[in-house]
């Protein structure tokens, strides 16, 4: 999957006009306050609101004063800015410009910090906490509070990898939201009322969702911190690298951090066109394998005795490439989907040029003679289709030899988000209905294993189908054919027909990051670099 142009007509939108501390703004109609003053360039502190979680106003930080709402009367208390949208001739006055308004917001921070500790010399946060920085912009200088704070035993492991510092949350539910409306997975919710009232899960029920980490990323104060990364360093004390996940084929923009050439965390990077500010805890926290101790870190020559053992890389290099020059011709190169486009063109023309073979691939899988003609004359060489934004767009997608959830994270968010908004309608060619499905609020269409080409083959003929034929021939319809469809004879033959008659688009979805760019370096029989 990757990321292309949308060439769709440009709707219009209506727009409306507003005043923001004096400074006239034009946005579209429905634009939240919050993000019109952000246009002009005015920050309003908030915990709660994120822009790509649904508003909810918990946090209240954000009020700002509006003494005009259109209509020529004013508001008579300070409103929410992440809950309010801009109305025509609307005058609003934040922190800046208006002392009700940093009163009201002075009061707001004051009732938070009445039972958050003063943890911030040992707390993960510490340098990159907005409690922290709006405490300082927009809070007191010193507190009133004379009563005792609320404790917790700390800290509560909601799984093997999230641990939870309840005394430190402010209830913003950043965490349910997300965990409720992105991944779909409601397992940590707010518990108990009034001031009672806690964040955590239910007893005996661990968080287990494949995006727990994206939880600890967007907690605005600390509460949720990671196993892997906790105590470990300061923010400032890091270098931050953008980078790309090296997993699935997703192609997730991540933001490695790094400290005295040892990577200590990753997190999501900001890539509206690919994951947006999510990734999956794979690629989260699975990097620690360049670091175990069992890699080889010299070279190996096994000797007389057929034992290995270490040697210099001059000793090594000439024992290799003599045993390569004695198999030229009658041996294979096998690179693996997980290597780099160079790597594999590399690989590619080594093995052509001096092993003097076309046995190279980088399917180390089950794989078909019908599935190498598919990807030389379906994938090889082609521009890729289907966007992030055609599936969130599509109004139908069908799923076949494919589990998004499982083999490609991003895929799956992309699909609940278009469930969410636009009621995406999915199906699914498969022996059982996962998880993931009903997360998108799929439809199964039973197959039987190895029966994927007679499912897809019904939906031309079969009439008891036509309901899921006519909506692949709507515009913007889309296949997403996994690569475990190659282990069912004439499956991906079917879907590329079913493709064909319907004019829907039909995507290949591999599971590994580095196989898409294989096949354009030619690491497959028959294929050369494209």
């Amino acid at each position: 999957m990757t990321v292309t142009d949308d060439k769709s007509a440009v709707e219009k939108v209506e727009m409306v006009s507003c005043t923001i501390d004096g400074f006239e703004i034009e946005v579209p109609k429905g634009t939240l306050i919050i993000r019109a003053a952000e246009l002009l360039g005015i920050q309003i502190p908030r915990f709660c609101e994120h822009p790509l979680l649904d508003p909810i106003g918990a946090c209240r930080q954000c009020l700002v004063e509006i003494p005009d709402a259109g209509n020529g009367r004013g508001m008579p208390k300070p409103q929410a800015s992440c809950t309010t949208a801009v109305m025509p001739g609307m005058v609003v006055k934040t922190q800046l410009t208006s002392p009700v308004a940093d009163k009201a917001q002075h009061g707001i921070m004051e009732f938070l910090l009445i039972n958050h500790p003063l943890d911030c010399p040992v707390c993960d946060k510490g340098g990159e906490c907005p409690l922290q920085n709006q405490a300082m912009s927009n809070g007191r200088g010193e507190t009133r509070f004379t009563g005792t704070k609320r404790t917790w035993p700390k800290p509560l492991p909601l799984s093997s990898q999230v641990l939870l510092d309840r005394e430190r949350c402010i209830q913003c539910t950043r965490c349910t939201r997300f965990s409720e409306q992105i991944a779909g997975d409601p397992f940590i919710d707010l518990l108990n009322r009034g001031a009672k009232e806690e964040v955590g899960t239910a007893e005996d029920q661990p968080f287990h969702s494949y995006f727990s980490g994206n939880t600890v990323q967007i907690c605005p104060v600390g509460a949720l911190t990671g196993t892997a990364y906790r105590f470990r360093s300061r923010p400032f004390d890091l270098v931050s690298q953008p980078s790309v996940c090296e997993h699935c084929a997703s192609g997730c923009g991540l933001r490695t951090d790094h400290r005295r050439g040892k990577v200590t965390r990753r997190l999501a990077g900001d890539e509206p066109q690919v994951n947006e500010e999510w990734n999956c805890d794979k690629g989260r926290w699975a990097f620690t394998y360049a670091t175990q101790p069992e890699r080889l870190a010299t070279p190996l020559v096994r000797g007389e005795d057929g034992e290995l053992e270490p040697a210099s890389w001059p000793e090594a290099l000439t024992i290799a490439a003599r045993g390569l020059a004695g198999a030229r011709g009658s041996a294979g190169v096998l690179t693996g989907g997980r290597v780099t486009l160079e790597d594999a063109y590399a690989y590619a023309k080594f093995a052509r040029i001096a092993l003097g073979t076309n046995d190279v691939d980088f399917r180390a899988r089950p794989l078909s003679d019908e599935e190498s003609r598919f990807l030389a004359s379906s994938v090889a060489g082609r521009s890729i289709e289907v966007s992030y934004t055609d599936l969130e767009k599509a109004p139908v997608v069908v799923l076949a030899g494919f589990e998004p959830e499982e083999e490609s994270p991003i895929v799956f968010l992309r699909l609940r988000k278009a469930y969410r908004k636009n009621r995406l309608k999915v199906y699914a060619a498969a022996p059982f209905a996962t998880r993931g499905l009903t997360k998108v609020g799929g439809t199964l269409l039973p197959t039987a294993p190895g029966a994927e080409a007679e499912t897809l083959g019904s939906l031309i003929g079969d009439e008891s189908r036509s309901d899921v034929r006519t909506l692949l021939e709507t515009p913007g319809a889309v296949i997403l054919a996994g690569e475990r469809l190659a282990t069912s004879p004439g499956a991906l033959t079917a879907a590329v027909r079913l493709a064909q008659v319907t004019g829907a688009k039909l995507a290949w979805v591999p599971r590994r990051a580095g196989e898409r760019g294989a096949i354009e370096a030619g690491a497959l029989p028959g294929l050369l670099p494209i």
